[in-house]
């Protein structure tokens, strides 16, 4: 059992309102017709156990969470890609919220990465469709 609640009433957004993504994304999320659980990463501290079970529920590894490219990653981290185990990639989100890579959109079972608001607008309306889709990294 993970420690993200999958209430299909609800939808939890992971998302950084200090960037355009989030101050975008928000809003839209907020319109939905569901309660609304909004983790703003920028204010809240997320465990390494939730990036654990958010990666995992999007099927990819933790480092791919992390924009590599982002300006605040390169400061600490040089240009070149860094090859950091698992732990140090969580304390990277922990310490760098900015440097996600998308918002996480999680609707009962469903874990969406959301790279730009019309991501979650597919999704409402594929979802209202019927359609179980789920888009990819």
């Amino acid at each position: 059992m993970g420690v993200i609640a999958k209430d299909g009433n609800q939808i939890t957004l992971y998302y950084n309102s200090e960037t355009s993504l989030g101050k975008q994304t928000y809003p839209y999320v907020k319109s939905a017709e569901k309660d609304i659980l909004a983790v703003d990463i920028s204010k809240t501290t997320v465990t390494g156990t939730q990036w654990a079970e958010l990666a995992d529920n999007l099927k990819i590894p933790i480092k791919d969470l992390v924009d590599q490219d982002h300006p605040n990653f390169v400061e600490v981290y040089g240009k070149d890609k860094v090859d950091l185990d698992e732990n140090d990639w969580f304390r990277v989100l922990e310490k760098t919220p900015s440097v996600l890579t998308c918002a996480i959109v999680v609707d009962g079972k469903k874990t969406i990465p959301i790279k730009s608001p019309s991501d979650f607008v597919k999704y409402i309306e594929d979802d209202s469709a019927g359609l179980e889709e789920t888009p990819k990294l």
